[in-house]
């Protein structure tokens, strides 16, 4: 089980700091934008560390409260979930 959640983080992960990445992009160019509950969705369902490096690299959101500490709390309830899950 823990090999199975360490392959979906990473890839989850690694997917939302892509899609920090494309929304950047399309917001410089004025296009279509990937709207902020959907950045946030990828976030709680396990990407946050991918989100908050998206932030500092591509320089996105950064002023966004609920992206500067909304992301930070959903990392802390994610570390809590997983030591609860492998502690018991």
């Amino acid at each position: 089980m823990a090999k199975v959640l360490i392959y979906y983080l990473m890839v989850i992960n690694i997917v939302t700091f892509l899609v920090y990445g494309i929304d950047k992009i399309k917001a410089k160019q004025g296009s279509w934008r990937i709207s902020e509950a959907t950045l946030l969705i990828f976030a709680v369902i396990g990407g946050s560390i991918g989100a908050l490096l998206g932030m500092q690299v591509w320089h996105h959101k950064t002023m966004h409260k609920k992206f500067k500490y909304g992301l930070s709390l959903i990392l802390l309830g994610q570390i809590a979930l997983i030591y609860l899950i492998f502690e018991c």
